[in-house]
């Protein structure tokens, strides 16, 4: 009997089914939730429902996403961490009025935990992974030659990209929610210029909450890494820029939508205006990478030299061609 001379993968190197079914629904979820946000314009502007459908999709696309890239590890930190950060943040905040300010839920948007709104601890996830990814694509890993460390400059400046990235996204998001009388303010004044009703010490608030958020995220991700797990893939990088595809398109979705809903669906143009320029800070520049690496697209990221593999990422499995996967750079 003939056998197939056909040479098996190790099982090191091959990628465990369950994450890559999980980079496939994550495109399922995405694209559900981009349905129910476009619906919004049915509704002019959006119901509860569709809010509530919008904010679980985008939290489970995040997830599966982060499952995909560096399995239940991972996707714990990112689905469980961040709700569970931003419910301790809000809790806080709601109770003392630091660090966001004085401001209370009027229970407009269900249930609540600690009188923190439920949706709000998903909303948190929705965004908070793909400013992480994002920051990742903008302020690379670099590690120093011989050391095997990044220099902590670079390390505080990438977290910081995600902090602004995703606090930026409050600037739109705030003065929704207030108008729509889901929370309030005990003291609006003073505030950003083009969101009347909303603290600048909220924003401060958004700023150090996001960034306690992103340096989670990373802890998570190098939790998952070391736990050398077959199929643990790469994040944030040119040689994984169709998988890291969802963030990115949730982040440049976001950004689009609400600069359009606030010119139609809510009559806000001061706040598409200032909502429109601090997200676009990121999502210009995240653009402008994306078409520039095109061009350089391949099994390997090209700013990092073959010979100058560091300990976190040398023997990374080869992931090519999966939901998630990278090529070790």
């Amino acid at each position: 009997m003939l056998r197939s001379t056909a040479v098996r993968p190790p099982a090191a190197h091959r990628v465990p089914m369950g994450r890559v079914v999980a980079g496939q629904v994550a495109w399922i979820a995405l694209l559900a939730a981009l349905a129910v946000q476009a619906s919004f314009a049915i509704t002019w502007g959006g119901t509860l429902r569709q809010t509530v459908a919008s904010v679980c999709l985008m939290a489970l696309t995040a997830v599966l996403h982060a499952a995909s890239v560096g399995g239940w590890r991972f996707a714990l930190g990112v689905g469980g961490g961040v709700a569970a950060l931003g419910l301790v943040a809000e809790a806080v905040g709601v109770a003392t009025g630091f660090p966001f300010g004085e401001y209370a839920y009027t229970g407009g948007l269900g249930p609540s935990v600690l009188g923190v709104s439920a949706l709000v601890l998903l909303a948190w996830t929705t965004l908070a992974y793909p400013a992480w990814v994002v920051a990742r694509r903008l302020v690379p890993v670099r590690r120093v030659p011989g050391t095997g460390r990044e220099a902590w400059w670079r390390w505080v400046a990438r977290h910081l990209v995600a902090a602004w990235a995703l606090t930026a996204w409050d600037v739109f998001l705030d003065p929704q929610m207030v108008d729509a009388g889901n929370w309030g303010w005990a003291n609006p004044e003073p505030s950003l210029p083009g969101t009347p009703g909303i603290p600048l010490t909220n924003y401060a608030g958004w700023l150090g909450v996001s960034f306690a958020m992103a340096v989670l995220i990373s802890a998570s991700y190098t939790w998952a890494r070391r736990a050398a797990t077959p199929g643990a893939g790469d994040v944030g990088t040119r040689a994984t820029q169709w998988p890291d595809a969802i963030p990115y398109a949730v982040y440049v979705w976001t950004w689009l939508t609400c600069v359009a809903g606030n010119l139609t669906f809510w009559p806000r143009p001061s706040v598409a205006l200032a909502g429109g320029l601090a997200m676009g800070v990121i999502a210009v520049p995240l653009l402008v990478t994306l078409w520039r690496g095109r061009l350089r697209f391949g099994p390997r990221a090209p700013d990092t030299p073959r010979n100058q593999r560091t300990p976190d990422t040398a023997g990374t499995p080869d992931t090519r061609g999966t939901p998630g996967g990278g090529d070790p750079r």
